[in-house]
């Protein structure tokens, strides 16, 4: 199970990368569906103008496309960076299982970071495991931020 994580955990952090490239917060998500990958995505806000395009959103949108369904109540999420408060919202309408997180934010994370959304008193709450490669989540933030950093320096 450790491994599946894990597993899944990297491939979110190739798309974390794919953004990274692209000018964008390096934030990746899978979602699973009986170990195999249903949707992949990365945050998107800068290219498409739309505060709303993070990786776990775009994910969603693609999962229930695939699915035919809203309900993603047997399908995992893996995303690298803790999930904020509106893809908590979008995590809790779609019905997600579970949700596994890289890096904990102390700065927006809903999961525990700043709040845990999901010890509210909801019908639903996904289960939830954070911490999985939480070392390469916050090594590519880190990067990506030193060099958004040096570019303004240099300017």
């Amino acid at each position: 199970m450790i491994e599946d994580r894990e597993h899944f955990m990297r491939l979110a952090l190739e798309e974390a990368c794919v953004a990274a490239q692209q000018g964008e917060v390096p934030v990746g998500c899978v979602i699973v569906q009986d170990g195999k990958v249903l949707a992949r995505a990365h945050n998107r806000r800068e290219l498409e103008c739309d505060a709303t395009a993070h990786a776990e959103t775009i994910a969603i949108r693609e999962a229930c496309r695939k699915k035919g369904s809203w309900r993603l109540e047997t399908c995992t999420l893996y995303v690298t960076l803790e999930p904020c408060l509106m893809c908590a919202g979008a995590i809790y309408n779609a019905r997600l299982g579970t949700v596994v997180y890289g890096l904990r934010d102390p700065v927006a994370g809903a999961l525990g970071g700043v709040l845990n959304v999901f010890q509210e008193n909801f019908s639903f709450s996904p289960r939830i495991y954070g911490g999985v490669l939480a070392e390469e989540s916050g090594k590519l933030l880190q990067d990506f931020f030193a060099k958004i950093r040096e570019n303004k320096m240099s300017d």
